[in-house]
Order: structure tokens, then C-alpha cells, then sequence
């Protein structure tokens, strides 16, 4: 029988994974370092900006490359990496901002950090799913829900840090108080031991999975459509997992969510204010706010895609988000504005919080980690591709508006993409059912 601690570990092992997705989730919070490297290196805008870009690069590229290293290694030296590698890179940049050395500033922030973002990202999120395999949206929410409240909790301490310390010096603290969040965190985190289930909870039971992981049960609409349904692929290696049809079209599907996400966040003062009157400092707390609601809605969006079910929670991003984007520019009014703006970055945040447990859903949990890294490709790709597509719409429109107009296209395509992996999922259990 398994000792009751167990079902208290995991919400320790939740609180654990919350402390290093704040730490590394304070990424979110880099424009406010913008201006002081500017005048500290003599940089252009879009120098200071590239060593986001290559963080957020680096980021996708080392879950994608890593993920099978972390489920080697395991999420006890997984986290511990991600914290030497995310503390070091921020102790690297002090250092480059002491010595005026931008080669030393993109490869501590860009390169080193980027790979403990990457590798500290996917280790709680492949961990928590384990331990949670009867509220897998909850729980990958709880994790990431820590990545958009960092960048709320990390904007004013580094603004109050470079005022009080100096530029280098926030570097330094900051490095040094993440690795240590990111370490402590690390000793908690564990994997649940073989077999582990919560208490009062049977797999096929209390979740009600569905014919294709039961072969003998007998085929309902009911067994098909729940919430947390898996497919016949559970546990498919990682490989095998992502030459499926199904994995192809949730990248693609997730890109288009993740670049327009981008484009609004990248442009969301200079927009309100073009579009709405807003004042420069009424702007830059509504930015503020944005992390506020991106937070919410990872863990709310998350909890919900536990009752509704994944694919009905991916469509329901795309037809909001779809027509949030049509409407944009022709709210004028500051209030409607950014409460539109808000459910934008509620459901921004929430597919990233609800990614993982659709994964889970369809390809099992031995291999998570390294799929969801292949997922997190898209997020890199779409970190250049937003603020890239931004720039070059808006320069040829001469405004925000041709933005939201494709973007709005680009969520239609999105849904139409979200509607076939449902259709593929469905046609892999009805042929589970009749074999």
C-alpha cells in the first residue's frame, strides 16, 4: 500500500515546480532592462532586443534537444542544471555589463540562460503530469502559471535593483537569488515512484479513459469524448510520436497561437496608445497587467480544458482569440480595449499551459519530456517570427491594424487545424475500437 505522504508530495512537488517556473518566467520581464543596456553598451534598440530573441531561441532549441537527457538525468539533477545554467547566464551578463562586452552579454543571457529556460521549463511540467494523472490541465497549469507571474513579480524588483545597484549589480543579485529559489526547488523535485496513483483514483476508472487504452471495454461517445482522453498512441517513443499526423498539426497550430500572441504582447503599449488615446504611463501599466492575466490564465484555462476536454479548449482559444483580433482595432474605448486585450493573454498563456496535458493525452507520460521539447520548437520559432512579422506588417500598412487583420486569418487557419487533430484522434480510437 502506499504511504499516505504521497499525496501530499505532490502538491510539495507542485510548490517546487511553481519556484523555478517563477524564477526562470522573469525572462517575460526583459524590456525593462531595454533601456539601461542601451545607454550602458551604446546599443541600438534592436541589438539589446536580439538577446531576448536568442534566449527564447534557446530556449525551444535545448527542450527539443535536452528533453531526452531529462528524462535520462531525471527531474532532481534536471532542475539543479537549469538552475546553474539560468543563475550562471545572469551572472555571466553582470559580468559582460562590467566589462562592456556584448559577445559575453548574448552568450550569458542568450545562450547559457536560454538553455536553463529550456531545460528548467519542460523538467516540472513532465514531472507534475506524473503525479497528477487524475488533474493533468491543473497541474501543468500550476507550473507555468509560476512562468507568467514571474515576469510580474521580476519587472519592479529589477526596475528597483537597477536604481539602487546599478544595471551590472541586478545581474549579479538576480542570479545569484534565482539559483538558489531554482536549487532549493530542485531537492523537491522528484518522480513519483512506479506505479503511483493518487488515492481513490484507477486509471480507466476515475478518469474514464477511453476504448483505446481499454480494448475490451465497449465503445461509447461518451468513452471517446472525455475530457481526458488519450489515444492509441499513449506512450509512443518520441520519435514515433512526432512523424504522427496529429503532432505535426498541433505545431502548426501551435506556432500560429504563439506568433500572434507575440506580435500583440511586442506591441501592446505603442498599439493602446495609437489606438485608444492612452497615455505612455497608462500603457505601461496595462503591460503590467498583462502578466497578471497571463498568469490567470494558465491555471484557469488549464483547470478548465479538466472538464470540457483539450481539443474543445484549443478550439475555444482560436474562435475568441480570432475574433478578439478582428475587433481590436475598432475598439476605441480604453476599458473594452484592454479588456479585450486581457482575454487575448489569458488564452495567450493558457495554450501553453494546456499544451502539455494534451500531450499527455494523446502520446502517454513515459516520453513527455522529450516530446514536449519538440513542441517548444514552435515557441522558438515563433519568438523571432512575431515581432519580425510585426515590424514588417505594420511598415507596410502603416499601422497595428493589418496586424490584428492577419492575425485574425491566422487564427481561423489555426481552428481549422485544432478541428482536424479532434477528427484524427477520433478516427485513431473508432479503428482502436474496432480491432
Amino acid at each position: 500500500m502506499q504511504p499516505r505522504i504521497t499525496s501530499l508530495t505532490r502538491w510539495l512537488v507542485a510548490a517546487a515546480a511553481v519556484g523555478i517556473h517563477g524564477s526562470i518566467g522573469a525572462v517575460y520581464a526583459y524590456s525593462v532592462y531595454t533601456k539601461p543596456v542601451m545607454a550602458a553598451l551604446g546599443w541600438r534598440y534592436e541589438q539589446v532586443t536580439l538577446a531576448f530573441s536568442l534566449a527564447i531561441a534557446c530556449l525551444g532549441l535545448s527542450a527539443a534537444f535536452l528533453g531526452r537527457f531529462v528524462e535520462r538525468w531525471g527531474p532532481h539533477k534536471s532542475g539543479m542544471i537549469a538552475a546553474a545554467c539560468y543563475g550562471g547566464g545572469l551572472l555571466l551578463t553582470g559580468l559582460a555589463i562590467t566589462l562592456r562586452s556584448p559577445g559575453l552579454f548574448y552568450f550569458g543571457y542568450g545562450v547559457i540562460g536560454g538553455i536553463g529556460l529550456g531545460v528548467g521549463y519542460i523538467t516540472p511540467v513532465a514531472t507534475l503530469v506524473k503525479w497528477f494523472p487524475d488533474r493533468r490541465g491543473l497541474a501543468t497549469g500550476l507550473a507555468i502559471m509560476g512562468f507568467g507571474f514571474g515576469a510580474l513579480l521580476a519587472g519592479p524588483l529589477a526596475v528597483r535593483l537597477i536604481a539602487a545597484a546599478g544595471l551590472a549589480n541586478t545581474f549579479f543579485i538576480l542570479g545569484g537569488g534565482y539559483f538558489i529559489v531554482m536549487m532549493r526547488s530542485a531537492r523537491v523535485l522528484a518522480a513519483p515512484p512506479e506505479g503511483w496513483r493518487p488515492d481513490g483514483w484507477i486509471d480507466g476508472a476515475a478518469t474514464s479513459t477511453p476504448p483505446e487504452v481499454r480494448p475490451h471495454a465497449p465503445a461509447t461517445e461518451k468513452d471517446v469524448t472525455t475530457p481526458s482522453n488519450r489515444s492509441p498512441a499513449a506512450d509512443l517513443s518520441a520519435r514515433e510520436a512526432v512523424l504522427t499526423p496529429r503532432f505535426i498539426l498541433l505545431w502548426l497550430l501551435f506556432f500560429i497561437q504563439v506568433t500572434c500572441g507575440i506580435a500583440v504582447i511586442s506591441a501592446a503599449s505603442p498599439m493602446a496608445q495609437e489606438i485608444t488615446g492612452l497615455s505612455a504611463t497608462q500603457a505601461a501599466a496595462m503591460v503590467g497587467l498583462m502578466g497578471l492575466f497571463n498568469g490567470l490564465g494558465r491555471i484557469g484555462w488549464s483547470s478548465f480544458s479538466d472538464v470540457v476536454g483539450r481539443p474543445a479548449t484549443f478550439m475555444a482559444f482560436c474562435i475568441i482569440q480570432g475574433l478578439a483580433f478582428f475587433a481590436l482595432p475598432l475598439i476605441t474605448h480604453p476599458f473594452l480595449f484592454q479588456a479585450t486585450l486581457f482575454l487575448i493573454i489569458s488564452c495567450y498563456g493558457g495554450g501553453f499551459a494546456t499544451m502539455p496535458a494534451y500531450l499527455s493525452d494523446l502520446f502517454g507520460t513515459k516520453n513527455l519530456a522529450i516530446i514536449y521539447g519538440y513542441m517548444l520548437t514552435a515557441w522558438s520559432a515563433a519568438g523571432v517570427a512575431g515581432p519580425l512579422l510585426t515590424a514588417a506588417v505594420r511598415a507596410h500598412t502603416g499601422g497595428f491594424e493589418g496586424t490584428l487583420r492577419y492575425g485574425s486569418i491566422g487564427f481561423a487557419v489555426a481552428l481549422v487545424l485544432a478541428v482536424l487533430v479532434r477528427l484524427d484522434q477520433k478516427r485513431a480510437a473508432d479503428s482502436a475500437n474496432r480491432h
